[in-house]
């Protein structure tokens, strides 16, 4: 859930989601939604099984080592083992899992959520990291994005002498194919880093396929709203989101953006949602959720004079992958597409 124009922001924006998702339990369980007209959300056919595991490539790589490699925060890391990984991310773990690596992960961040992952112990949660958990898996790598944090926790990794590569937070579609490589470099695969590469941007192709002409109503506009009811966290999504991107990829317009909201998320009010006017919503699925499904969610003030309050035209995808820009993009995308035009049109 993390893309915005400055880092600071980034951290600052992920914290507070992150930190929402972990106080009400919201991980990624595969609850994906449907729409239509007065029937609330359903299952998107096809797109369950997917959402709880990553698909790894045929052949397992060999890692080359030892590699020398950029990080982004300004250092080189050199590489020698890959036997035992540790990447600080839900995203970063499924593209670890997906290169035929995932034998090597000895934890992962509370948001890798996908089958493959879920026994290994959290040493992060809300991008708060526990080093002494991490140290003490005794990691030849450790994986971080700049938004990862605290830094006195990233430098007491770093000061045990531990090879730590941090990579840049992803923002959309364009993200994918370079985190893959970035992280396959770093490993000591770099073919397995080109054919996942391609095999994610072919199957992204292949949705966008589906995806039909504009009718006469134009494109859909799709307005994202980030949800944690118990938390009281009511947020509608703006060019900064994180979601443009995706909702772009699928044929729709992000109503938040479009109507003039620059910031990442700005709290929902009936005059916010009136000025996007969006045809469809779409939501992480626990985020529905929280706020008690479709009947819950036309309380919030201003949802149900929409357009797709009216229509109930909800849109959810799986917590744990929606915006991760990752190896499974396709299948978000596909979710997406499947929900947002049912009848092929």
């Amino acid at each position: 859930m993390h893309s915005v124009r400055t880092q600071r922001l980034a951290g600052a924006l992920i914290s507070v989601l992150a930190l929402a998702l972990a106080a009400t339990g919201c991980g990624g369980s595969d609850s994906g939604g449907g729409t239509g007209g007065g029937g609330g959300t359903a299952k998107a056919a096809g797109t369950t099984a997917a959402a709880d595991r990553v698909e790894p490539l045929a052949d397992v790589p060999e890692p080359e080592l030892p590699v020398t490699v950029d990080s982004a925060d300004g250092t080189k890391v050199t590489v020698t083992s890959a036997d035992r990984l540790v990447p600080l991310t839900g995203s970063l773990s499924e593209i670890v899992f997906t290169l035929g690596l995932g034998k090597h992960v000895v934890a992962r961040d509370i948001t890798a959520t996908f089958e493959q992952a879920a026994k290994l112990p959290v040493v992060t949660r809300a991008h708060d990291v526990s080093a002494e958990s991490v140290l003490s898996l005794r990691p030849t790598l450790v994986i971080a994005e700049t938004t990862t944090g605290p830094p006195e926790a990233v430098d007491q990794i770093r000061d045990a002498g531990i090879p730590l590569l941090v990579v840049e937070p992803a923002k959309g579609l364009d993200d994918v194919g370079t985190r893959i490589e970035t992280v396959a470099r770093a490993l000591g695969v770099d073919a397995a880093g080109d054919e996942l590469s391609a095999r994610t941007a072919e199957r992204i192709a292949a949705v966008q396929k589906r995806i039909p002409a504009p009718g006469d109503g134009g494109k859909p506009r799709v307005a994202f709203l980030y949800l944690r009811g118990s938390a009281s966290v009511y947020l509608l999504g703006g060019r900064d989101s994180g979601a443009s991107s995706l909702l772009e990829a699928a044929g729709a317009v992000d109503a938040g953006k479009e109507s003039g909201l620059d910031k990442d998320f700005t709290a929902i009010t009936s005059e916010a949602l009136a000025k996007a006017a969006p045809d469809a919503i779409l939501l992480m699925s626990k985020g529905l959720e929280s706020v008690g499904g479709p009947d819950g969610l036309v309380k919030i003030p201003g949802v149900a004079e929409t357009p797709a309050g009216l229509d109930r035209r909800f849109v959810s995808v799986d917590d744990g992958v929606l915006l991760n820009y990752g190896p499974r993009t396709d299948q978000v995308l596909a979710s997406l597409v499947d929900q947002l035009y049912p009848d092929g049109e």
